[in-house]
């Protein structure tokens, strides 16, 4: 579809989450009509995973952008999605990749939202893509174990707090769910809630950098639990890492069941948002230190800076590869 002026950002271009909630679309398109595909029970395919996801390239106001979607692997209670991005302008015909994803999806019974139905498998043109799929499916299970373990955190307000610090720009924002952000199964989609995770990074980043802000890329968005039609979310975000350039903020979503639910608030969704900082030209700028003060925001730090020394190296080893080749 064609990026329209409400589809952008302070700094022109088109926001990070609608681009996410384009992903998330074309993805629960492709996987429900996949898990319908064979006679049984009707069902929709819910979002439980997104891999990490790259923004290669800024989508501006006037571009169309082309979402397509190929299913790579299923197991049997889960199917694999990959998401190509394109951006067209359609007055010079010039195409460039903006977005690469992977998503992944389980089917819901429309009879019953808490059974998971069998996944139609797929016919694969080599052994080996089974096995690598399989590979892939296993680390992003014990991944998503593992963060859901540590799920504990929760943001509390800091008084006259310092600039540059944690609690300085760290941002919330509560959402009463309707019925436009749900799906079928009256549960909400996967991209209305990666699309407000986006603009909570977004804030956190501005307010630590105090310029324009882009979203760079997203680490892997683990859905742990349904959020229902009716519940009250709070999405908070707070900033866990800089590097020279870059900033890393730590977003999630905890939802508060509403509506004749006896239940306690519990953590849904949770994700790792890397922003960069521009000038008004759209050049990188320096990112400020974040300033942490206490042991727990220290341990935060440390491990923000394991990941982008793991992200920096791997794409350092993309990069030799592809020159090799």
């Amino acid at each position: 579809r064609i990026m329209r002026p409400d589809d952008a950002n302070v700094a022109g271009n088109v926001h990070g989450g609608t681009i996410l909630k384009m992903i998330e679309e074309a993805g629960a398109i492709i996987s429900t009509r996949h898990c319908n595909s064979q006679a049984g029970e009707p069902c929709v395919a819910a979002l439980a995973r997104v891999e990490r996801t790259d923004f290669l390239s800024p989508v501006c106001i006037g571009e169309v952008a082309n979402v397509s979607a190929e299913i790579t692997y299923t197991s049997r209670h889960s199917v694999e999605v990959q998401v190509n991005v394109m951006s067209e302008n359609i007055l010079t015909g010039a195409k460039k990749v903006t977005n690469k994803a992977t998503l992944w999806y389980v089917p819901l019974s429309l009879k019953n939202v808490n059974k998971v139905l069998e996944v139609p498998p797929i016919q694969y043109a080599r052994k080996e893509q089974e096995d690598e799929g399989k590979k892939r499916y296993e680390e992003q299970k014990l991944d998503r174990l593992e963060t859901k373990q540590r799920n504990g955190d929760v943001i509390f307000p800091i008084i006259n707090p310092e600039p540059h610090t944690v609690g300085y720009s760290q941002s919330s924002l509560i959402h009463l769910v309707g019925p436009s952000d749900c799906t079928l199964l009256g549960f909400v989609h996967g991209g209305v809630t990666m699309k407000l995770m986006d603009e909570v990074a977004g804030i956190v980043a501005a307010r630590h950098c105090k310029t324009n802000i882009v979203t760079a890329s997203v680490d892997a968005i683990n859905f742990h639990e349904k959020i229902k039609k009716g519940s009250v979310i709070t999405i908070s975000g707070r900033m866990t890492f800089t590097s020279n350039k870059s900033m890393e903020i730590e977003v999630f979503v905890d939802a508060d069941p509403f509506v004749d639910e006896p239940r306690e608030r519990y953590r849904a969704v949770s994700a790792f948002f890397t922003y960069v900082s521009l000038s008004k030209e759209g050049k990188p700028l320096p990112v400020p230190q974040l300033l942490t003060e206490t042991e727990d925001e220290k341990r935060r730090f440390d491990e923000g800076k394991g990941r982008y020394l793991q992200t920096k190296a791997k794409r350092q080893a993309q990069e030799q590869q592809a020159a090799r080749q």
